[in-house]
């Protein structure tokens, strides 16, 4: 989606800032060291299904949560470790992340979100 928006060059630039996930590397992510973050609202979640192994954190909280020098972040978020954020598509995560590494936070999100990783495993329930 070209459409020429300020949101539109705020995505573009984000995302040049990471090194995206595809669907298919999440698997990976979950049961390796990452960090990885369920951004979607509790709607999404019951709509669509839970992402196991992921820590929910919704988008609202997600810096103070995150930030390991924040005294209200989640005992998962430590220094030096990569943080992962899947959302429903992969924009809003995509956002996130840039907003991550303002903060000093190794993070990155997934290419097509939660929608693409549960197609992926329509096919290949693995």
């Amino acid at each position: 989606m070209t459409d020429g928006s300020a949101i539109e060059a705020r995505l573009t630039a984000a995302r040049a800032r990471l090194d995206r996930l595809p669907a298919a590397a999440l698997d990976e992510a979950l049961t390796g060291d990452d960090l990885v973050i369920d951004l979607r609202p509790e709607a999404d979640r019951v709509a669509h299904g839970e992402l196991p192994g992921a820590v929910v954190v919704e988008r609202i909280h997600l810096e103070w949560r995150v930030d390991p020098t924040s005294p209200d972040r989640v005992p998962e978020a430590v220094a030096g470790r990569r943080v992962v954020l899947v959302c429903n598509e992969g924009y809003a995560s995509s956002l996130a992340a840039a907003d991550l590494l303002d903060l000093g936070v190794d993070a990155t999100d997934v290419d097509g979100g939660y929608a693409a990783w549960a197609a992926l495993r329509a096919v290949d329930p693995g």
